[in-house]
């Protein structure tokens, strides 16, 4: 068969998302199937038919309490100046808690409240009431009530009152199988050696366990070429085995994105193109009967399409609404800029400082998918918006707990490896408690505390007059506020080069001289500021610098830069060169201090945090990673 050549596509079309989920759910419309599975097993299945009780709970009058069953009538007159004498086998029964009542007796006395005189006679002092400390057949469940509608969703308690009805098989929805077909020549499974231009298939597995999740069945299936008749081929297979179809990648407007195309042939494409940042190439079709959803291959880009168009179809066949995130409103600590007609869904930190949820945008590139691992929440923009400003109050929609959040020690400014461990240390010692850590350079870091919108900020400001850290700047920009600065970390910053360093650059004049691609750090590092120093001593500028205007936002950043490139450099901190296994020449010591307000400084989390970093257990880990020295027992200065 001559192969079909395909011309590059444009986006059909900017749809809004609403209406291109409207449309895409009134195609959907299989019938839903059900199947029989054990009661025990249900754990949240979807009933697909009202489930009646075979049996009353209890099916029998039962003794509530340890004691003994009367006939109440017999123990009227019972008083605490009369006692009265009952005689077993003839006016009373020793019965257990669930042990069924004769049918002579209507009422039981608690072994407490009865004085036994012998074997066969007890004496009491209070009469009983009719039906006292009994559970009537039936208290609990009624043979032949309905105990669920179809559409409901089986919770563990629910399980019990299944069995305890005597209900030991139940009908619940099928769950609908829908097939995931990662798609790209440049994809290769996670346990392949990588090479330049291959990247490990992840998307697929994160597509199974959210279906799974929702629902429904997933099926992951082979990663399929870049070739049209493979494509074709596993979609004519998918349609025929599955109630709905996922394919990755493929769905934008490249060269070999050719699955429109295949949809168009093979049935129809109702949307090519939502209005949305990220997730705008999406493709909505039917092959047959069946619902086809392309998503883009950017990670976030895919996860948020799925939840747009994918968890919907699960929902409506399985009868049951889609969840709802929990809201929260929380001030804007940065400015977010978006764009008129289409909606922006950004990733959020959030953190509770000073009585105040605060929140702060993470990345916004669709490939970045570790900026979902890391948000506490999603601020969705509406498309008649253009962002909002800094210290703006929104809602955003929350992807973990409130208290969660709440107990979190927000940590910004400079990047530092040690402060990974020092939260790892921190959650051992305190379940409930956890550092969330923003990367944006030293003055950021600094700001952030000025602005009451961090707890800790981690900053290594060199003054290039007096070229003492940290102190100056502190003062300079808290004045008249409640700081206080503790010395944290000895460390040295240096020289990362490839391995080998090839070049032989040995100071800041041979990068600018050899022609190196430098690899900066953004402006507030301070990183970036010693540098800038060394070029000003050096009596060199920035423009003599190849890549100076191109800033890393973290030292392992800066050396995964370094590792890629043999014409790279990059300054920054041993650990970092260690760990992608470059040269380092040592530049300068510096001190790397924490930041922080008086109040959180002499709060509970505050002295929870000094009392890890001053623990041995974090200063074995740290001595491990290397080029660090925990300062012992500092001295705080307060401002």
């Amino acid at each position: 068969m001559d192969k079909i050549r395909y011309n590059r596509k444009i986006y059909l079309e900017d749809k809004p998302r609403a209406k291109a989920r409207n449309e895409v759910l009134a195609a959907f419309d299989l019938s839903q199937e059900k199947e029989w599975i054990p009661a025990a097993s249900a754990l949240g299945r979807i009933t697909a038919e009202p489930v009646f009780a075979n049996v009353s709970m209890p099916f029998y009058h039962a003794s509530a309490m340890d004691g003994i069953a009367v006939n109440a009538e017999d123990t009227y007159e019972a008083h605490e100046q009369r006692p009265l004498h009952l005689k077993m086998d003839e006016q009373f029964v020793y019965v257990d808690t669930g042990n069924a009542i004769p049918p002579q007796y209507n009422a039981v006395i608690m072994v407490e409240n009865i004085q036994v005189i012998d074997d066969e006679t007890i004496e009491i002092i209070e009469p009983a009431t009719p039906w006292q400390h009994i559970r009537p057949i039936g208290e609990d469940i009624v043979q032949e009530e309905m105990l669920f509608t179809q559409g409901h969703q089986l919770r563990p308690a629910d399980l019990g009152a299944l069995l305890a009805a005597q209900v030991t098989e139940v009908a619940v929805v099928k769950k609908p199988l829908v097939t995931i077909i990662p798609t790209g020549n440049e994809l290769v499974s996670a346990d392949s050696s990588l090479s330049s231009g291959r990247i490990i298939e992840f998307n697929g597995t994160v597509f199974s366990n959210y279906v799974e999740d929702w629902g429904g069945n997933p099926y992951l299936h082979p990663i399929v070429k870049d070739e049209p008749e493979k494509i074709r081929e596993a979609l004519l297979e998918a349609v025929e085995t599955s109630d709905i179809v996922v394919i990755n990648a493929g769905s934008s407007a490249g060269s070999k994105d050719y699955t429109v195309h295949i949809l168009e042939e093979l049935g129809t494409v109702f949307t090519h193109g939502v209005a949305t940042r990220p997730g705008k190439p999406v493709i909505l079709g039917k092959i047959k009967d069946k619902v086809v959803v392309g998503v883009p291959g950017y990670p976030v880009s895919a996860y948020m399409a799925l939840e747009w168009f994918v968890r919907p179809l699960v929902c409506k066949y399985l009868g049951i609404p889609e969840p709802e995130r929990p809201k929260l409103e929380v001030k804007l600590g940065r400015r977010i800029v978006s764009t008129m007609g289409a909606e922006d869904f950004v990733r959020m930190n959030i953190g509770y400082v000073n009585g105040q949820f605060v929140a702060n945008p993470l990345t916004r590139a669709a490939g970045v998918t570790m900026s979902l691992v890391r948000a506490d929440g999603l601020l969705v923009v509406p498309p008649e918006e253009l962002g909002y400003e800094q210290g703006d109050i929104v809602e955003v929609e929350l992807y973990r707990p409130v208290e969660e959040i709440k107990n979190a020690i927000v940590f910004s400014g400079s990047h530092d490896l040690t402060i990974d461990l020092l939260s790892s240390q921190l959650k051992r010692q305190r379940t409930d408690m956890k550092i969330v850590s923003s990367h944006v350079g030293s003055m950021a870091g600094l700001m952030a505390i000025r602005k009451g919108e961090a707890h800790v900020a981690g900053i290594h400001l060199l003054d290039p007059e007096t070229k003492e850290y940290n102190v100056t700047y502190v003062k300079k920009f808290l004045a008249g506020q409640d700081a206080v600065l503790y010395p944290f970390l000895k460390r040295t910053q240096g020289w990362m080069l490839p391995k080998g360093n090839p070049h032989g650059i040995e100071s800041v004049s041979d990068i600018a001289s050899k022609g190196a691609d430098y690899a900066n750090r953004q402006k507030g590092a301070g990183t970036r500021i010693l540098f800038d120093l060394m070029l000003k001593e050096a009596g060199l500028s920035a423009d003599e610098v190849n890549g100076y205007d191109r800033e890393m936002f973290s030292h392992l950043s800066v050396a995964a830069e370094v590792k890629g490139n043999d014409n790279a450099a990059g300054l920054g901190i041993f650990p970092a060169a260690r760990a992608m296994s470059l040269d380092f020449i040592p530049v300068a010591d510096e001190n790397y201090d924490l930041l922080m307000t008086k109040a959180f400084f002499e709060s509970e989390k505050g002295i929870w945090l000094r009392s890890v970093i001053q623990s041995q257990a974090f200063k074995a880990e740290v001595a491990k990673i290397g080029g660090y020295a925990v300062v012992e027992n500092p001295e705080p200065v307060y401002f």
